[in-house]
């Protein structure tokens, strides 16, 4: 299954569903989300993620197009 997860100041997903995501999956980090109080929980989420192979993408100034 394929998972679309976009990390931002405002919104963000589960933690669970972030550290749960592996291979097909996509995570987003935009730039703002490191103002999140919660940002460096996401991070090692992503990490997680990362290791169980999904792809994190991190964003400077690219949009997705797609959401």
């Amino acid at each position: 299954m394929t998972a679309l997860h976009v990390i931002e100041s405002a919104n963000a997903p589960a933690l669970g569903d972030v550290r749960s995501a592996g291979p097909g999956d996509l995570i987003y980090i935009r730039p703002d989300a490191t103002t999140r109080r919660d940002f460096p929980k996401f991070w090692e989420a992503a990490g997680v993620a990362f290791a169980r192979g999904a792809q994190v993408v991190v964003l400077r100034r690219e949009e997705i197009s797609s959401v």
